[in-house]
């Protein structure tokens, strides 16, 4: 397993807008609800606006129209849980997404950003060791990779032979052509980093690395600037994830995370197949090949015999 300091993405000038932000989520969630999803009649054939209107999601929150129209505008600071939560109901928002509205509206007191390492306690790189057979992985802020056991490099690819900076999912994940060939569901997987990303911007919009990297993403890939554009949030706590290895083809695994209790922002996410199933017997033979499986994950040969 190996542990490295926090990746150190280039600072843009400005943090993300909190107030832009709230805006955007705050349209496009109610651009995508019809008035017959919420129960309402909708009047007249033509709409100048897709969704709901403001007015009748006002109504349907139960404030006033200039209320929730300031509220859109980015005014949020003095809202009060009691209608976040009403606003929430009216756009049938997920958790994640209630939670995130959260985040935008009331912001933490500013503070300058924190540029430490994220750290690995010892306890924990331990286990990662133990999971023999069981790719995992610690994520921290931004999708930054903090730690890794062997498995996980036998099939993600040898991230140590990566500068700091690149190891990151949204990198690898819209930056990496590889990656694109590993993923065999690779829109799915672009969709919950991006969500992930959202999630961390509402709850740090002053963190200047994450501004940065969403500027640079931003820049050189079009499918990352079109699904940050929807401002969709979630987390992926647990699915199914289906890849295709150089080595043993198609692998089939199920995912599960774990929010460190003392440190909520980072995840310990593992890998795991089915008992007796094509996957676990691909997974064995992972582990047996060792040094050259990693060397060969997500098709990315080492510099060292390229």
């Amino acid at each position: 397993m190996d542990e490295y300091p926090e990746p150190v993405h280039e600072p843009a000038d400005g943090a993300l807008d909190p107030r832009a932000e709230l805006s955007e989520f705050l349209r496009t969630r109610r651009a995508r609800l019809k008035p017959e999803d919420v129960g309402l009649r909708s009047f007249g054939r033509y709409r100048r606006v897709p969704g709901l209107r403001r007015e009748e999601l006002a109504q349907l929150a139960g404030v006033s129209v200039g209320y929730y129209t300031r509220l859109e505008q980015g005014n949020g600071q003095y809202v009060s849980a009691e209608v976040l939560d009403a606003i929430a109901r009216a756009l049938r928002l997920s958790d994640a997404e209630h939670a995130h509205l959260t985040h935008l509206a009331k912001p933490k007191q500013k503070k300058k950003p924190a540029v430490r390492a994220q750290q690995v306690r010892g306890p924990l790189r331990t286990l990662l060791d133990t999971m023999d057979g069981v790719p995992a992985i610690l994520v921290g802020r931004r999708s930054d990779i903090l730690a890794w056991n062997r498995m996980a490099a036998a099939v993600f690819g040898d991230w140590a032979e990566l500068p700091a900076q690149e190891r990151n999912w949204a990198r690898l994940v819209f930056l990496k052509p590889e990656y694109r060939d590993l993923f065999m569901d690779w829109d799915d997987k672009a969709n919950d980093v991006v969500s992930q990303l959202r999630m961390d911007a509402g709850s740090h919009p002053d963190d200047p690395r994450l501004s940065a990297l969403v500027g640079e993403l931003s820049v050189k890939s079009e499918e990352f600037r079109r699904l940050w554009a929807t401002h969709d949030v979630k987390e992926q706590c647990h699915g199914i994830q289906r890849l295709h290895h150089p080595l043993v083809g198609e692998l089939d695994l199920r995912l599960e995370s774990f929010h460190q209790a003392d440190a909520h922002e980072r995840m310990l996410v593992t890998y795991h197949a089915e008992p007796g199933s094509p996957s676990a017997e691909a997974l064995r033979l992972l582990a047996s090949w060792g040094t050259d499986a990693t060397r060969a994950g997500a098709g990315m040969p080492s510099p060292r015999t390229a």
